[in-house]
């Protein structure tokens, strides 16, 4: 795979792919580093930010498919993802949805603005919960772009405290920045663990 990669390149004279001049240097390492599992994970988070309307550029969708073709997935549409030159950027929104209709990673929040927003908050506090995303940033990202569209509502609360605590904290606290997040954590576990129907809203 590697010297098919380092071939494509060196045909295409100087040319080279979304993300393709970093890969041939670290190829090795992706390899070891990103499994089949993970490789999955990835495209399947970058679903969801889409879906959720956060905004993903063409390189990184292109990279994806790349770390993706790179750890075994396979897809009739992913190599053509990954092998997407420069001036093809604009392909790859259509393409990357192609791969996750392939594997079956599509994902469409509810049509209901309110309920996607939920489901955008259960997302985060999953990955909050189970280590993908830094629990500052998880934080923060149910107090910037969910909590305040729902009105701030009970069950976010814990939440957007963490998120207002991190964002204000100093080293001069008697707290640390590390004690901050497992409570991050924590609010994210109770968070989940009610179920939609049971949630003040």
């Amino acid at each position: 795979m590697i010297a098919s990669l380092d071939r494509m390149c060196r045909e295409l004279d100087g040319v080279t792919f979304g993300g393709c001049g970093n890969v041939l240097a670290t190829a090795t390492d992706e390899e070891t580093e990103m499994n089949h599992d993970d490789a999955l994970q990835q495209l399947s988070r970058i679903a969801h930010e889409r879906a959720f309307g956060r905004q993903v550029g063409s390189d990184r969708l292109i990279q994806a498919g790349l770390d993706a073709l790179m750890a075994g997935v396979e897809s009739p549409s992913l190599a053509m993802l990954a092998g997407l030159l420069r001036s093809e950027e604009p392909e790859a929104p259509a393409l990357f949805d192609q791969v996750l209709e392939e594997l079956g990673l599509l994902f469409q929040p509810p049509a209901d603005p309110r309920a996607a927003k939920w489901a955008m908050a259960y997302w985060i506090a999953g990955q909050i919960v189970d280590g993908s995303l830094d629990p500052a940033t998880g934080a923060h990202l149910i107090w910037a772009d969910v909590a305040y569209d729902l009105d701030y509502p009970e069950d976010l609360q814990p939440l957007v405290s963490c998120a207002l605590t991190l964002d204000d904290w100093d080293e001069s606290w008697d707290v640390s920045v590390e004690a901050l997040k497992n409570e991050a954590i924590d609010a994210a576990e109770q968070l989940l663990i009610k179920p939609p129907g049971e949630r003040k809203d």
